[in-house]
């Protein structure tokens, strides 16, 4: 291949096709398993995704808000790999302590993974670990619940060393308290009278090898949080310096796959990967932008949310998640073409109710995939949502409205000057261009006037060399 067609191929790639293109040459291939019948024949599993059946309870709400809770948990288990058979929703007061949807229900879905031939139950909520090992020894296939799936796709889409650290960390939180032995090989021993008389000989370790693996979870939790912790020195390093700039800086927040990263894609060309799927980004990425106006400012594209994000997620992913406390404005984004878009909004402020100083951040509710999405739906969101704006992120519609009032919400940091700059200082003219918005310029026999919007730094930079004009 020549350096020609290189270049072109590489060009054709502009926004995130060659990170999809990678996702998507190693894939899960149902029907290719060797599941045992019985899940009490083996110790440890890990998480592996093929055919799957889905079983929610249904306790609050309308029957559309448990239709619509159980389609997300029909995308997620598709983005993690897997096929689904079947869905079912119990109407019930509260999950049932035992085995989540009681031990009727749980004979019906026996019969439904038999009929069906699935091998993984996945139920919609965190289910406790008796409810596990319950459910598990009637269905008697593997049952997991609706926050170790995420923590599966999340585990697939890291990328960044900080990404694998922060999600390795919450699978470990996540395992430790349902870490359990199977079969009688790791049941206790004790010896003496309480061994039943059984005395010499039948005194043993008891369940070693559990406290053995707790220990090394705990060693490993310890090692990631420091590693975490590290790293998120870098990051406060580089969020300092924007800061110390005097940059307005902007957070893309709001639910997966509502088209966060296409908007950053739009607003800066960044290139980051696109993907109809949820949580198809983790990793956050900060881009520089200019307003109408000229005005700089950085744009922060943030992990998605969703309904009941486990709190494992948010404490691991916390340091990331303070790009959005730090920001001058939130751009929230919500899709216009959602069966349940103000759904998408409460979970979101849920979950920046949950980190330090985000809900005092001004936000804009941006209003994505108009072009799918049913005008009646944007409108009741538009009288919902007073600061709001429609747009599209894939066809560009209201992105200049957007960037205007993105001009009109960030706070003025800048100063307006009119100076005589000698002409032996044009490096400050440079970053007049670069860090302000440059009203005018006008070259003179003395030097170079310039009027322009700056910020303090440069203006005290400015100020220790350039003579004040006054303007006519």
């Amino acid at each position: 291949m020549t350096r020609m067609q290189n270049e072109t191929r590489i060009s054709d790639f502009e926004t995130g096709e060659l990170d999809l293109e990678e996702r998507q040459a190693l894939r899960r291939v149902a029907g290719l398993s060797t599941e045992l019948q019985d899940v009490t024949e083996v110790e440890y599993r890990q998480l592996r995704l093929e055919r799957v059946v889905l079983v929610g309870v249904w306790t609050t709400g309308t029957a559309v808000d448990a239709d619509n809770s159980l389609l997300e948990l029909k995308l997620l288990a598709e983005t993690a790999g897997s096929e689904v058979l079947e869905g079912l929703i119990q109407r019930r007061q509260k999950p049932d302590s035992a085995t989540y949807i009681g031990s009727g229900k749980a004979l019906e879905l026996r019969d439904v993974v038999e009929a069906t031939g699935a091998d993984t139950v996945i139920c919609d909520g965190e289910l406790t670990p008796a409810q596990l090992r319950e459910l598990e020894e009637i269905v008697k296939v593997k049952v997991i619940d609706r926050t170790a799936l995420i923590l599966d796709i999340f585990a697939q889409h890291a990328k960044s060393r900080e990404g694998k650290a922060q999600v390795e960390l919450a699978q470990l939180q996540y395992l430790l308290p349902r870490l359990r032995g199977w079969g009688g090989n790791l049941s206790r021993q004790v010896g003496g009278r309480a061994a039943g008389g059984v005395g010499i000989g039948g005194r043993g370790p008891g369940e070693t090898k559990i406290e053995l693996d707790r220990r090394r979870i705990r060693e490993r939790m310890a090692k990631l949080r420091r590693q975490i912790a590290g790293m998120s020195v870098a990051r406060d390093t580089m969020r300092a310096h924007r800061q110390g700039r005097e940059v307005p800086a902007v957070a893309i927040a709001g639910y997966t796959n509502a088209g966060k990263s296409s908007l950053l894609n739009r607003i800066t060309g960044a290139g980051v990967l696109v993907e109809d799927a949820l949580f198809a980004t983790l990793d956050p990425t900060v881009r520089k932008s200019r307003t109408p106006e000229g005005r700089l400012f950085t744009i922060a594209d943030t992990v998605g949310f969703v309904r009941h994000l486990p709190t494992q997620l948010v404490e691991a992913f916390r340091s990331t998640l303070e790009e959005v406390a730090d920001a001058d404005l939130i751009l929230h984004v919500v899709d216009g073409s959602h069966p349940d878009p103000e759904g998408q909004l409460v979970a979101v402020r849920e979950v920046f109710s949950e980190i330090d100083g985000a809900l005092d951040v001004p936000e804009i509710v941006v209003i994505n995939k108009a072009d799918a999405a049913d005008q009646d739906v944007i409108d009741r969101l538009q009288r919902r949502e007073r600061n709001s704006i429609v747009v599209s992120a894939r066809t560009g519609a209201g992105i200049e409205e957007l960037m205007a009032v993105i001009e009109r919400e960030l706070p003025r940091l800048d100063l307006e000057v009119t100076l005589l700059v000698p002409y032996d200082r044009g490096d400050l003219i440079s970053r007049a261009h670069k860090e302000g918005e440059v009203l005018s310029v006008d070259h003179t026999e003395d030097g170079t006037v310039l009027h322009a919007r700056v910020l303090p730094s440069l203006y005290h930079e400015l100020e220790k060399v350039a003579k004040p004009v006054e303007r006519v």
